[in-house]
């Protein structure tokens, strides 16, 4: 039976490990007792198998080794075995305390603890090497069948193999709060990710980030801006992992909050979005933006692009605009400057924004999704709701790289109503 401290999480190979050592008694009941009243075993498993016959099994306080009590019938093979050495050595800090303290509750010992060196038979020709291998005090006792076990303190191995496993739990137990940490990382991250999609009458829009690991780098947004204008964005953090988690959130924060401060003149907001990342972050901190600005009443999209990859504004005609990077990316300059670049959305037209996790995911071959597969999948289905011709862009690029995700997919899909004005 295995207790939640044996499963190792992102094990590499097959699990192993000892699953019980027999014990042959002849009342499971009786023994039970003895095990977990005077030795202070715990049970590890009681119940009926299968086959009917009772399944009962102990182990001692600190540790994953089992012994399974096991009543065999009278006249048996294995009856005959009940009351001999089990072969089995406990081994505890203070041989002498735990003897006194045993000898108390009724437990039966051989003889009072004493001490023993055994050394390793070696040629002569390397006798000056011989050490003792074991030396500690020890001591025996019987349960309730007679059944012998030898109870032993730390020598200098057993002090070798108690570090080791004391080292092994201490670093189960880091990673155990390693992957607890990170999977509250990554619920606090899933909520910086728009919970509300503000009220646009011209367009359908929405957006997915996928990210490769627990946490990643990958930003979008939408943000309302007031007067029937709503801003479009999504972001890529340089780097990946937790470092990039972090500088997502604060390129986010500063986002929202220089928003409502300079919600009407997108550039100084973008302006001090820079400034703020660069002021909080490592000299070789940088992302990488589109931001867009579109008014619902006039059509109009207004956009900034600091180094990101080009947003891609399928017409209704089936033409594709490419709307490249007006400006350097965010965060690697103190002094930034931003240039704002337009354009009108007619009925029928689709904008896809999206990040390098979508068109440099690769296949067996080598070969990127790139911006060309990307473009025929918007075409192949244009027709689609917003939401579903995002998932359908998804689905083509994870059929088209099967291998494990590397990068986090985020994408952003706006399609103009067929009764939007031109």
């Amino acid at each position: 039976m295995e207790s939640k401290s044996d499963i190792r999480p992102h094990r590499q190979g097959r699990h192993l490990r000892m699953h019980a050592v027999k014990i042959f008694v002849r009342d499971q009941d009786q023994s039970l007792r003895f095990y977990v009243d005077q030795l202070g075993f715990e049970v590890a498993f009681d119940a009926r198998i299968q086959s009917g016959d009772r399944w009962v099994a102990v182990s001692p306080p600190d540790g994953t080794a089992v012994l399974t009590l096991i009543a065999p019938k009278p006249g048996s093979k294995e009856y005959g075995l009940i009351g001999r050495s089990t072969g089995v050595v406990l081994v505890t800090e203070n041989v002498a305390a735990q003897y006194s303290e045993w000898r108390q509750r009724g437990v039966h010992f051989n003889y009072s603890p004493r001490l023993r060196r055994v050394n390793y038979a070696v040629p002569s020709a390397h006798r000056e090497e011989q050490s003792p291998v074991w030396g500690g005090v020890f001591t025996r006792f019987k349960d309730v069948d007679g059944n012998s076990f030898e109870l032993v303190g730390f020598d200098e191995v057993s002090r070798e193999v108690e570090a080791h496993r004391r080292a092994t739990a201490e670093k189960l137990e880091s990673q155990r709060r390693a992957a607890q940490e990170l999977e509250i990382a990554r619920q606090v991250q899933a909520r910086l990710f728009p919970q509300t999609l503000p009220e646009i009458k011209t367009l359908e829009y929405g957006g997915i980030c996928i990210q490769a690991r627990k946490v990643g780098g990958d930003y979008y947004d939408f943000l309302d801006l007031g007067q029937e204008r709503f801003a479009l964005v999504v972001g890529d953090i340089a780097g990946k992992g937790m470092a990039a988690a972090l500088l997502m959130a604060n390129l986010q924060a500063n986002l929202r909050s220089q928003c409502a401060i300079a919600f009407d003149k997108p550039q100084h907001l973008l302006r001090s979005v820079n400034r703020m990342f660069f002021d909080n972050s490592i000299e070789s901190a940088y992302a990488t933006l589109f931001f867009a600005e579109y008014d619902d009443k006039a059509g109009r999209l207004r956009y900034v692009n600091c180094g990101h990859l080009s947003a891609l504004l399928l017409r209704s005609d089936d033409t594709v605009d490419k709307l490249d990077s007006t400006c350097t990316v965010v965060g690697l300059f103190k002094e930034f400057d931003c240039k704002m670049a337009e354009s009108r959305l007619s009925s029928g037209d689709t904008l896809v924004l999206y990040t390098d996790g979508v068109t440099e995911s690769f296949n067996e071959a080598g070969e990127d999704f790139g911006e060309h597969r990307l473009i025929e999948a918007m075409r192949r289905h244009r027709k689609l709701p917003s939401q579903d011709l995002m998932a359908s862009i998804v689905a083509e690029v994870q059929q088209f790289s099967t291998a494990e995700q590397h990068d986090d997919i985020t994408l952003i899909v706006a399609k103009c109503r067929e009764n939007a004005s031109g």
